[in-house]
């Protein structure tokens, strides 16, 4: 098996792999809940043929009666299994993140969870997203993301992108980052076995490093990741916006003591080669970028789409470009993009 998030039938799904003791030890009647739900999917991530990751996801129409105080809504998802082996790789955002992209795709009012407090560091985490406090479980938090409550904060609206005074932008990226950094955004082409278990992969966040002017962007602007032509093919039918990210801070290399200060930087979330950041950041105009990943488009939108459907001017180079607010729209539109996850 590969470390690939796969959706799988939970049947085929051993419960007997180690993996589920804590979850039995938990729940009484976890087995049974399991032997239930075996025509039903869930996504579960292996490590070396063995489970390391399980989350299932349901939605529910409201209101939600079964905690304490009621939880009013017309529908919402339930993330009604979660649980990672944490090992230092962000695994756990990877799931918040695929929980997230379901609730907006079901155009839902709430997304929630029910967990135990023991479980400090997980409940902060869905804490760092926009999840509040809002009830009890028979002894259990329950935790809720209201995604009619706009807060005009990126980590706490993610994954909704507000469009309200943005600049816009298209960005390049190099064809051996993008896909390790976007992995929801995959090629259908490539090969799946590059999104090992890494940090890079699996995190909300990415920090992308340039020389190319980014320093026009601020906080809350938006990025239409452009993934560049693949070696060797036209870039008309192989070059390829993929995903829309928004921007947390853009940071020079002027603002480091020096190359290895900006180097742990930059790599705390990207996959940069070292040698690579180095000769940017001897050029003298090295910035690091870093964002959120919001969302893949649906449907990739090759460069004659863009160029001929979208109308980017073609006589400009399509490294760092600004978009304007129709382009976008239509990106967003043409690219298959949620219209749930956008606040206008």
């Amino acid at each position: 098996m590969t470390n690939y998030l796969e959706k799988v039938k939970i049947r085929d799904i051993d419960i007997n792999d180690p993996f589920f003791d804590s979850l039995k030890a938990d729940y009484d009647g976890f087995e049974n809940w399991f032997k239930r739900k075996k025509d039903e999917e869930a996504y579960v991530l292996y490590e070396k043929g063995l489970v390391n990751g399980f989350l299932y996801l349901k939605y529910e129409s409201g209101p939600i009666t079964d905690v304490t105080p009621n939880i009013q809504c017309i529908n919402a998802l339930k993330i009604g299994t979660l649980k990672i082996n944490p090992h230092g790789t962000r695994l756990g955002e990877r799931f918040i993140k695929k929980a997230l992209d379901y609730a907006i795709a079901g155009k839902v009012d709430l997304c929630y969870v029910t967990i135990f407090e023991k479980h400090d560091a997980l409940v902060k985490l869905f804490e760092k997203y926009g999840f509040n406090r809002a009830a009890d479980k028979n002894g259990e938090l329950v935790l809720v993301k209201n995604f009619r409550e706009v807060k005009n904060n990126i980590l706490l609206d993610y994954p909704l992108i507000n469009t309200r005074n943005k600049q816009k932008f298209l960005l390049a990226i190099y064809p051996k980052y993008h896909s390790v950094m976007f992995p929801d955004s995959i090629l259908n082409n490539e090969n799946i076995d590059i999104l090992e278990d890494v940090t890079i992969t699996n995190s909300i966040h990415k920090t992308y490093v340039t020389t190319m002017r980014v320093n026009q962007a601020n906080p809350g602007d938006i990025l239409v990741m452009y993934r560049t032509r693949s070696e060797g093919m036209s870039a008309e039918y192989t070059a390829v916006a993929t995903s829309v990210c928004i921007v947390e801070e853009v940071k020079s290399q002027k603002e480091f003591a020096n190359f290895e200060d900006f180097y742990t930087y930059a790599t705390t979330y990207s996959i940069f080669d070292k040698d690579d950041l180095k000769s940017w950041y001897d050029r003298g105009r090295c910035y690091a970028i870093k964002m959120t990943y919001n969302a893949a488009l649906t449907k990739r939108l090759i460069r004659k789409k863009l160029a001929d459907g979208i109308g980017l001017d073609r006589n400009t180079r399509w490294s760092f470009i600004k978009l304007s607010d129709e382009h976008f729209k239509r990106i967003l539109k043409e690219g298959g993009v949620s219209e749930g996850i956008v606040i206008n």
